[in-house]
């Protein structure tokens, strides 16, 4: 059982490779990437898991099981804090797959292995490399997509490209859920000509939950 009440997974094995991960989260000095004055190269914070939080998280497991997903994915797994919840949900539904994109390797590895710790290795395909390449072709339409993006250097966020690439692969009736409020991914993904309606969360300093109705 997790030590968060009322915990919606009942897995032992999940929650404590989820515990593990909550009681390692650490930031780097100076505010990491989001700081005007440190890198944003991602390899700079291969030893850094940048994740979303267990009540996102949860929120997440919730969903896919009413949707009853079985095909999910996201950007960016990170050390697979976000993929524990997707997997143990599309486990949980029955079977299915968790498609991830990370571009650092370490992080790859990290995600691999704490899947497999979790008993979840059968469940999440992680594939390495820049998301707008490696979630171009998700091998079918999806039923969730989570876009917890990386901080640009200017132009389009990488938000705003990864959902504009995955909304077309995201079945009417799934979600979209994003992490950093990034403003050109709200103007996208709140606009209806783009086929969504949206609400912010009060998770996490905003979370924006999307739900894709054509």
């Amino acid at each position: 059982m997790s030590d968060r009440p009322h915990s919606p997974i009942q897995d032992p094995r999940v929650n404590a490779v989820i515990a593990r991960l909550q009681g390692a989260r650490s930031r780097p000095s100076g505010g990491g990437p989001r700081s005007a004055f440190n890198s944003r190269d991602p390899h700079a914070y291969a030893e850094q898991g940048f994740s979303i939080h267990p009540e996102q998280g949860e929120m997440i497991y919730l969903l896919c099981r009413g949707l009853r997903a079985t095909r999910v994915a996201e950007f960016a797994t990170s050390v697979g804090m976000s993929t524990l919840y997707f997997a143990a949900a599309v486990r949980d539904n029955g079977g299915g797959t968790v498609i991830g994109s990370e571009i650092v390797p370490a992080k790859v590895e990290a995600a691999r292995r704490n899947l497999a710790e979790a008993g979840l290795a059968d469940y999440a395909e992680i594939r390495e490399g820049d998301a707008r390449k490696t979630l171009r072709d998700l091998g079918g339409p999806v039923d969730f997509v989570l876009i917890d993006g990386w901080p640009g250097k200017g132009g389009p966020s990488l938000a705003r490209e990864v959902i504009e690439i995955v909304a077309p692969q995201l079945l009417v009736g799934g979600y979209a859920m994003n992490d950093n409020a990034e403003p050109d991914y709200l103007a996208f993904i709140r606009d209806p000509n783009n086929g969504f309606v949206s609400m912010t969360l009060p998770l996490k300093g905003g979370t924006e939950l999307s739900l894709k109705v054509r």
